[in-house]
């Protein structure tokens, strides 16, 4: 009797062998491309033999980058909410915080973490991929040194034929489920320009804080019917989208604050956050360095934010279209060699309203001086500031606020003695909250007030 011949193929201890000698060979190849061919043909080599072999799984992997180009990417953004939300048991690190000032932990995944997915029935596989690579040479202190900045992207793994499905229909739904968890919990953020500049880090070109200002336009000292305009156009603002996109106009709306100091500038753009929900970006242009750096950090900002340039009278080279001329011959001395301000006017307003100013929606840009008078009027015509809103002095109705706000009454003896002064002393609402916050009882700080005022206007004279 003849024994038939052992089937390899099904033959586990064969297949092990066969797989473990397959490994072999491909170690050593890779350890001979790494050691007699140059670098620069060892990525393209590798590159090509991915690509030979993948035509042979079934299996396809979307990467999901976390810039495009200067902006970042709405997929990788709605990708860190909507898997934060998802427990997997393929998952064994997580990163959480929580801020002193919200109700919430705040949960991402880890690098190099996997999760797993289901939807209508298809399986799918997520890789969070960090690494650090290198961004170039710097100079500091006189020494060359390698600078590395951090890059993330998202590995989303699933089968061929599904991806119709992925495409058309999940990739959808998790920027949709991504929107709904953020308002859910959402908590006011004051973005300043990084610690790297403009340059976009791991955390982006922005570093957030949660804003927790109080203001609101029931506190703000401000005349009744200037309030309600504020507000009414910001209402009308963010309901035209259909509108603006229908006349051929970016959805955005441009404010122009103006007063002396100590007037609630401040306070009202941080009112005017609370009041549409919308994050705060604090540009700082004297930071910049080119019209380059600027563009930068404007695509990096979210919809539904509000930009604010604070004192822009005191910015340089925004002051005046002759500015432009005298920052092309000012030198900055920066890390041992020269520099120049290239932050123009013309190149700031290209981002307010030119072809930069759409890449963002529902946007509100803030304008603060203190010295309307200072400011070119290129800045100021309408679809740049479109509302210029004046900031005076504390008004009786302010003062009536104040005392509401400040000392927890409405009315008061005193009351007409101090309306009857305060429209000619000139006095700011800081001021005069500085003055109620020195005592807690009404009878003593309104007294403390008259004479306040009365001394302050006898000064001005």
């Amino acid at each position: 009797m003849v024994t038939p011949p052992l089937n390899d193929s099904k033959n586990p201890i064969a297949v092990a062998e066969a797989a473990l000698s397959a490994a072999t060979s491909v170690m050593v190849v890779q350890s001979v491309v790494r050691t007699f061919m140059p670098p620069e043909f060892q990525g393209f080599l590798f590159s090509g033999i991915r690509g030979f072999l993948s035509r042979f799984r079934s299996e396809m992997t979307m990467v999901i980058e976390q810039y495009d180009g200067y902006a970042q990417n709405e997929l990788f953004r709605a990708a860190q909410v909507f898997l934060a939300a998802k427990q997997s048991p393929s998952m064994t690190r997580m990163r959480v915080t929580k801020s002193p000032k919200e109700n919430h932990f705040n949960l991402a995944m880890d690098r190099n973490q996997k999760l797993e997915d289901t939807f209508h029935g298809v399986k799918l596989k997520w890789v969070f991929v960090s690494r650090q690579v290198d961004s170039g040479n710097r100079v500091h202190q006189g020494r060359n040194s390698t600078a590395k900045h951090e890059e993330q992207y998202f590995e989303l793994t699933f089968d061929k034929k599904h991806r119709e499905i992925v495409v058309k229909s999940y990739l959808p739904f998790l920027i949709d489920e991504a929107k709904s968890i953020k308002q859910g919990k959402k908590t006011l953020k004051l973005y300043t320009p990084g610690s790297n500049g403009p340059y976009p880090s791991a955390s982006g070109a922005w570093s957030p804080v949660n804003l927790d200002h109080p203001a609101t336009f029931q506190t703000l000292a401000m005349d009744l019917e200037l309030k309600k305009k504020i507000m009414d156009d910001l209402d009308r603002f963010v309901r035209r989208r259909e509108y603006y996109r229908r006349v051929g106009k970016a959805w955005k709306r441009g404010y122009l604050l103006y007063g002396p100091p100590g007037t609630g500038k401040s306070s009202l753009v941080a009112a005017m956050a609370n009041y549409l929900n919308f994050d705060i970006y604090d540009l700082e242009l004297s930071g910049l360095l080119s019209n380059a750096d600027l563009r930068r950090l404007l695509v990096e900002t979210k919809n539904q934010s509000i930009l604010v340039v604070e004192d822009i009278d005191c910015t340089i080279q925004l002051q005046d279209r002759k500015s432009e001329t005298q920052a092309a011959n000012m030198n900055l001395m920066l890390m041992g060699y020269k520099r120049q301000y290239q932050v123009t006017l013309s190149g700031f307003l290209n981002f307010i309203d030119g072809l930069w100013s759409s890449c963002s929606d529902e946007r509100i840009i803030v304008f603060t001086t203190n010295h309307i008078e200072k400011l070119d009027p290129a800045l100021l015509r309408p679809g740049r500031m479109d509302l210029h809103i004046p900031m005076s002095y504390c008004t009786p109705c302010g003062f009536r606020l104040l005392a509401s706000n400040y000392l927890g009454i409405d009315h008061h003896e005193l009351f007409g003695q101090i309306e009857s002064v305060i429209t000619t002393a000139r006095v700011t609402p800081a001021e005069v909250a500085e003055q109620l916050m020195k005592c807690d009882e009404p009878e003593v700080a309104l007294g403390d007030m008259v004479s306040f005022l009365i001394n302050h206007k006898r000064k001005r004279k």
